[in-house]
């Protein structure tokens, strides 16, 4: 069936609940970037706006947001336009149909994660937030080579950007309990892929524990 699938409220991922993962890394206020995947009115449309997941994803990435500006962390979002021609759509209308229509109805960025002056906005075009974009050369030129990965949908585009990170040398951190999926199990399924094949999954506080390092140094 094409199209999105209309997404039953459940309870996120904690902490105790992710899996070992293989890599040692571990996150720095002085290499991270920040990106919010996605978080659009269409893609959010499926979920219940005011029950889990999505209630509690969107606060845990405002609070990101907030702590990342604070410490002058660069802060990414990625976002699609609607009403694509079927070139530009590719592979991806076989198995969900055209997509969103142009317009904020479907365009917008949730209203309370609307990006800040500075913020920088990617044209999204495939499942990874590094096709067709120049994320990677913007993560460069500002010494950064670790990625908190934040939105929906956490098998999907959260899991290829994080599978493409590290295939670009870029450390990915999915940030368990600031994404949201389909259903628990392939959040999960998501989180342990990425724990054992490309990255460090962590949680809300551990990334605001990690981003606020910088913000005492310059206090």
């Amino acid at each position: 069936m094409m199209g999105l699938p209309r997404i039953d409220p459940y309870s996120l991922p904690r902490l105790a609940d992710l899996p070992r993962p293989r890599a040692p890394w571990t996150p720095r206020p002085d290499r991270l970037a920040l990106l919010v995947h996605d978080m659009q009115r269409y893609f959010c449309a499926p979920f219940a706006p005011d029950a889990a997941p999505l209630r509690e994803v969107t606060a845990h990435v405002a609070r990101l947001l907030t702590a990342a500006r604070a410490a002058g962390i660069p802060v990414f979002y990625t976002a699609q336009k609607g009403s694509q021609f079927p070139a530009d759509r590719g592979l991806q209308r076989d198995l969900w149909g055209p997509g969103m229509e142009a317009g904020p109805d479907h365009e917008a960025i949730l209203a309370p994660l609307a990006p800040a002056p500075g913020d920088h906005v990617l044209v999204k075009h495939r499942y990874s937030a590094f096709q067709r974009s120049n994320l990677a050369a913007l993560m460069r030129a500002r010494g950064r080579d670790q990625l908190l990965i934040t939105g929906i949908y956490a098998h999907i585009g959260c899991l290829a950007t994080a599978a493409e990170a590290f295939q670009r040398d870029i450390q990915p951190f999915p940030v368990c309990d600031a994404q949201a999926d389909f259903d628990r199990a392939r959040h999960d399924m998501a989180m342990g892929w990425i724990a054992g094949c490309c990255g460090v999954p962590l949680d809300t506080e551990t990334a605001l524990d990690a981003m606020g390092a910088m913000t005492r140094a310059a206090e």
